[in-house]
């Protein structure tokens, strides 16, 4: 029996099965019980762009945002509505035990005593980090991605999220009232070494449809 034959094969929802506006009954108690990828922005050491690499991404480069639940590849350029911000403590394991996303944590305190009650905590240490969480706005399409994303923003990129996090304030209105361009770029650290960072530049107010969409985006994560 074909797959076919067990159900329909079609990423888009069927016109029976569109009838009901909203969420979706039967996911009313989900809220935001669900995994929020994240966007990582990638370096020439980062393992996606290491063709020799098992976690390789065919066409991924040093400065290309990467979905990390997807291995979906943005390019150099997103644009988004920044929907909430949380400044929080992330611990990851080291690069050269495996790496990897662990968990993240209000408090310093929080994110140490996570870290020794792991099997091997020296394999593991806690980040700083800025965390956005962002609704993306194919630029082609013009169309709002249907999950939002989470970026963090840690280590040299602290100050642009400082920055970002001035200019939406003296923009003035809801956070998310807003369409921002995250750009990639080469910068030097203080010895010369070079290594990918971003811009961040508005571009303008959003339209309707996009701000409510938004809205409702933001009531469900506050």
């Amino acid at each position: 029996m074909s797959s076919t034959a067990l159900a329909i094969a079609n990423d888009k929802l069927p016109a029976h099965l569109a009838k009901v506006e909203g969420i979706g009954r039967g996911n009313e108690n989900v809220g935001s019980n669900v995994a929020i990828p994240r966007v990582k922005l990638l370096q020439k050491m980062s393992d996606e762009v290491d063709k020799g690499h098992s976690k390789y991404v065919g066409g991924a480069e040093a400065g290309h945002f990467l979905n990390t639940l997807t291995d979906y590849n943005y390019g150099d350029t997103m644009y988004a509505l920044s929907i909430t911000f949380k400044a929080e403590y992330v611990v990851w394991r080291n690069r050269d035990a495996g790496g990897g996303y662990v968990g993240a944590y209000d408090t310093l305190p929080e994110a140490r005593d996570a870290i020794a009650a792991l099997d091997r905590p020296d394999d593991y240490d806690w980040v700083e980090t800025h965390s956005h969480l962002l609704l993306l706005k194919d630029p082609k399409t013009g169309a709002l991605e249907p999950s939002p994303v989470i970026m963090d923003f840690s280590s040299s990129k602290l100050r642009i999220s400082k920055n970002w996090n001035a200019q939406l304030g003296m923009k003035g209105g809801d956070r998310f009232a807003g369409l921002w361009k995250l750009e990639s770029k080469s910068v030097e650290n203080r010895v010369g070494n070079s290594f990918m960072n971003l811009d961040v530049e508005f571009v303008g107010w959003a339209h309707e449809e996009d701000y409510l969409a938004a809205e409702a985006l933001y009531t469900l994560h506050a």
